[in-house]
């Protein structure tokens, strides 16, 4: 597996990053570690995850992503061979979110004992906090870097003014600086960081891990009509918006070029990040081996200038 260099940071990551919000959730531990270790014969060992992770679903508190990642790790003996990444800052109940120092030392703490490991390789801001100061935050990180417990710094869900304040504040101040950013990214959504967040990433060296990378599963092409909707819990939540003549225009490009390289269109989309100057790797989920391999598939799938630029054109909002 070929690697990238995420930042200006030592991490060497693969293409794609592995989206683990599915372990414990839609995918229980049988089931996770399953496709944890295909993930690892594969070489796809970037593993993104987040102390919140499933808070959201029914009798869960956050942290059983982590947990199971953790146990994972564990039985196999493995922790050498793997870039974890971990969030910090959504809400985890009472006081527990945001980015005060005095928050980030008790959850990383918390997130080492779910992973039982006792350092993280990106650690991320998971959002934004307005309340507290970078420099406070990022002198936070720089304590969790000098006691071990971090190795590099990330960012999601900044905005472009946000990200270039605390680049320029780590520059300043001798801070740690954010070595990537996570924002919402793939053929239906380009206008969050096509513009002004994509030119402080390029001109920064900053990592761009892209999440929703198949749009909720549009980008699969395994919803075409309203029929297909009722195929998955997301289908109408998630998906029935892009129904519409510009998702279906973005669906033939993806058939379009999956017939000249014999792709399915998930593959494709994931390519058509990968083929990006500014992404180092999407983040993309699975729940069956079946899935992995279209993963892997995209790893393995470079597309021609052409096919990126019919891809550019088949989901430019202003298409004919």
């Amino acid at each position: 597996m070929q690697t990238r260099r995420l930042g200006r940071s030592d991490l060497q990551v693969p293409p794609l990053s592995f989206g683990c919000n599915v372990f414990g959730w839609t995918a229980d531990e049988a089931t996770s570690f399953a496709l944890l270790d295909r993930l690892l014969d594969e070489g796809l060992t970037f593993l993104d995850t987040a102390d919140v992770y499933s808070r959201w679903a029914e009798g869960h508190v956050g942290g059983e992503s982590e947990a199971i990642i953790g146990r994972w790790m564990k039985a196999r003996g493995c922790r050498d061979r793997v870039i974890l990444a971990t969030k910090v800052g959504m809400d985890m109940g009472g006081a527990d979110k945001g980015l005060s120092p005095a928050y980030i030392a008790r959850a990383v703490d918390a997130s080492l004992q779910r992973l039982q490991t006792d350092y993280i390789d990106l650690y991320q801001s998971h959002t934004d906090d307005a309340e507290t100061p970078q420099a406070e935050t990022l002198g936070a990180y720089q304590r969790l870097i000098e006691a071990g417990k971090v190795r590099v710094i990330g960012a999601s869900n900044f905005s472009a003014e946000r990200l270039q304040e605390a680049l320029d504040l780590a520059a300043s101040d001798g801070l740690p600086r954010y070595e990537s950013v996570q924002p919402e990214y793939n053929l239906v959504v380009r206008d969050i960081f096509e513009g002004p967040l994509e030119r402080v990433c390029l001109a920064n060296e900053v990592g761009v891990i892209t999440f929703f990378s198949l749009a909720a599963g549009f980008l699969t092409g395994k919803y075409r009509s309203e029929a297909d909707l009722d195929k998955s819990a997301r289908g109408r939540r998630s998906v029935a918006k892009n129904l519409n003549p510009r998702g279906l225009r973005i669906l033939a490009g993806l058939d379009k070029v999956g017939e000249e390289t014999g792709a399915q269109p998930g593959t494709v989309a994931l390519a058509w990040l990968m083929a990006k100057p500014a992404v180092t790797a999407p983040i993309a989920s699975a729940t069956s081996i079946a899935q992995i391999e279209g993963l892997v598939a995209a790893t393995r799938l470079t597309l021609t200038p052409a096919q990126v630029a019919l891809l550019d054109e088949a989901s430019a909002p202003a298409a004919a």
